[in-house]
C-alpha cells in the first residue's frame, strides 16, 4: 500500500496537516482542477508519493497555464482574429497534417487504455501529450506569419488545431471535468461521448465559436506561502501542544527527611573526555569545592567535550560510587530535560557562587 504525504510529512486531521477542501476552495476559487490535476499527477501508484504546494504551483503554472491553457487559447484567438470565430474550412493536407490527425485519433484508446489498466498518471500524461501535439503543431506551421503569403493553407492548420482542441474537450473531461465543460462552452459545443474523440472532423467547418476566456490563471508566490505559512502554523500549534502532553507526571510524594539526605552541590567541570566505544557518555572530572572526582555522565549526545570545560554545574555527591564502563563514577550531574528528550545543565545562575555551595 502506498501513501501521498503533505510537504514530507503524513498527512493527519488531527494534526490540522491537510488540505481541506473547503479552504482550498475559497483560497483558489474557480481553480478545482488544478488540485485533481497535481493529485492525479503526484498520485502514488507504486510507491509513496509527495503533495507540495510549490509542485502545485509548477504544475498549474508550467504545464496546465503554458502547455493545455496555451494552446487552447492562441487557437481561439486566432480563430476570432483571421474568421471572426467561424471554423475555417480544410483544403488539401500536407503529410504532416494526416500523420497529426492520426496521431488524434489514437489518443482516447491510449488514453483509455491506461485507465482501465488504473494507469491515471500514465492517462493524465496522454491527455497532456495532446495539448503539447497541439502546441508544436502550431509552432511548426506558425499560421500568424503564414496568413500573409498563404491564406489557404492557414485555414487548414487552424481547422486541425480546432479539431484537436475539441477532441481535449472530451478526453480531459475525465481528470479536469470544470475544464472540458469550459472547453465546450468557449467551442459553443455540446458535450461530446468520449467516441467523438477517435473523429477528427467534429468542428464543422462554418461553426460559430464563443469568445476565448483563459482556462487557467498564473498562481503567484505569494498565494502559494500563504499556503506554507498555514501549515507552518499547524505545526507550531502541535509542536505546543505535544510540548505540554509530554511533561513527565508528578512523582511520588517524598518526605523533607528523605530530600535532606541528598546533599547537592554546585561543582565546575575541569576535564571532559568521550568514554570510548560509546556513543552517550562522557568521562568528566570535576571540582567540587570539597575535592576533584570523576563522574560518568549520559550527556555526550548533547554536550561536546571540549565546549564544556569551566561549566558549572549541580550535582549529587554523595551518590553511592557505582562502575560506568570500568570507570568509577563518584556521584552524578544533574541535568533538566525537555518533552524532545534533549538534556540541559542546572546551575547556580549568580557568578559568585563557590564549588562545593549546598543547593537547598
Amino acid at each position: 500500500m502506498s501513501f501521498l504525504n503533505l510537504e514530507g510529512d503524513k498527512i493527519s486531521t488531527s494534526r490540522n496537516w491537510a488540505v481541506w477542501l473547503h479552504e482550498y476552495l475559497l483560497d483558489f476559487k474557480n481553480q478545482q482542477d488544478v488540485l485533481r490535476y497535481t493529485l492525479c499527477s503526484n498520485a502514488p501508484e507504486t510507491k509513496d508519493n509527495d503533495f507540495t504546494w510549490a509542485d502545485f504551483q509548477t504544475k498549474n503554472n508550467s504545464e496546465l497555464v503554458a502547455i493545455l491553457g496555451n494552446f487552447v487559447n492562441r487557437t481561439l484567438v486566432l480563430t476570432h482574429k483571421y474568421y471572426n470565430g467561424a471554423v475555417p474550412s480544410a483544403d488539401t493536407y500536407t503529410k504532416e497534417d494526416l500523420l497529426i490527425l492520426e496521431q488524434l485519433a489514437a489518443f482516447p484508446d491510449k488514453i483509455s487504455a491506461s485507465i482501465e489498466n488504473f494507469k491515471f498518471r500514465e492517462a493524465l500524461a496522454e491527455m497532456m501529450n495532446l495539448a503539447r501535439l497541439g502546441n508544436k503543431y502550431l509552432a511548426e506551421t506558425e499560421p500568424w506569419k503564414l496568413i500573409k503569403t498563404d491564406e489557404q493553407r492557414v485555414k487548414t492548420i487552424m481547422n486541425i488545431a480546432l479539431q484537436i482542441t475539441c477532441n481535449l474537450a472530451v478526453v480531459c473531461e475525465p481528470f479536469l471535468p470544470f475544464t472540458s465543460a469550459k472547453l465546450f462552452t468557449m467551442l459553443n459545443m455540446p458535450i461530446l461521448k468520449w467516441h467523438a474523440a477517435k473523429q477528427t472532423s467534429n468542428m464543422a467547418a462554418g461553426h460559430v465559436i464563443n469568445k476565448e476566456e483563459l482556462l487557467f490563471a498564473k498562481i503567484e508566490d505569494t498565494e502559494i506561502q500563504a499556503q506554507i505559512d498555514k501549515l507552518n502554523a499547524s505545526k507550531s500549534a502541535n509542536a505546543s501542544a505535544n510540548a505540554v502532553t509530554a511533561i513527565a507526571p508528578a512523582k511520588p510524594e517524598t518526605s523533607f527527611d528523605d530530600f535532606s539526605k541528598m546533599d547537592i552541590r554546585t561543582a565546575t567541570i575541569l576535564e571532559a573526555e568521550r568514554v570510548p566505544k560509546t556513543d552517550k557518555l562522557l568521562k568528566l572530572k570535576l571540582d567540587t569545592g570539597l575535592d576533584v572526582r570523576t563522574v560518568v555522565s549520559g550527556i555526550a549526545e548533547w554536550y561536546k567535550p571540549e565546549d564544556i570545560i569551566g561549566q558549572k554545574v549541580c550535582m549529587l555527591a554523595n551518590l553511592a560510587p557505582r562502575k560506568i564502563k570500568g570507570i568509577e563514577s563518584q556521584g552524578m550531574i544533574l541535568m533538566a530535560s525537555n518533552s524532545a528528550g534533549e538534556l540541559s545543565f542546572m546551575t547556580a545562575t549568580k557568578p559568585d557562587f563557590n564549588n562545593g555551595s549546598e543547593v537547598k
